[in-house]
Formats: structure tokens, sequence, C-alpha cells
């Protein structure tokens, strides 16, 4: 599913796959996150997630729509996913909005 000149199947598949996983499960909710928000939820770093962001927005990822804000005047950004319709109820009843997960 990944690809790229740098990536190795064996060496880097399960730990992005995870990231991706996890980076979608902390802004399933609609709210807005800048990378650090997200980083200091996920313990990822930044670089990684603003990669598992455009990820996310390609069909073979999910196709997800990720909206983008600037945040004040510094030249920073905030990130929201926004459901596919059919999946928003299943997505937001009874879930958690964001998990912390451990570092790794």
């Amino acid at each position: 599913m990944f690809d790229g000149v740098t990536y190795d199947k064996q060496a880097d598949g399960s730990r992005i796959s995870r990231q991706l996983d996890v980076v979608r499960d902390c802004i399933q909710a609609g709210e807005w996150w800048s990378l650090a928000g997200i980083a200091s939820h996920t313990g990822y770093p930044e670089a990684s997630i603003s990669a598992r962001l455009r990820d996310l927005r390609k069909d073979k990822f999910g196709g997800y729509r990720i909206d983008r804000r600037r945040s004040g005047d510094r030249g920073l950004w905030e990130y929201r996913l926004i459901p596919h319709e059919t999946k928003q109820r299943e997505l937001f009843e009874g879930r958690e909005m964001c998990r912390t997960y451990p570092s790794y």
C-alpha cells in the first residue's frame, strides 16, 4: 500500500500503518488539530503526522477530506478530518475523541 523511493516494507510497513491508524483515530471527530497537538496526543513526530495526513487524502487510504486552516499569524496550520457521510454516525457514537497513545 505505501510506496516511495525510501520505503522498505519490512522495516517500515507495520510502523507506518500503525501511525496512519492512530492519526486517523485522533482527528476523526472533526475537531481542529495542530501538528503539535496531534504529536502531543500520539507521541509521533510532526513530520510523520504530516505525511500520514497526506496519505489519508489518498483513495487507497480512505480518500478522506482533510481540511486545513491558518492558525494565528505565525504561519501555523490546523487540520481536521471530515468523515464520509455514511460513516459519520458510526464514528461519532460512543467513541473517544482522541486517545493518548504511548510513544514508540
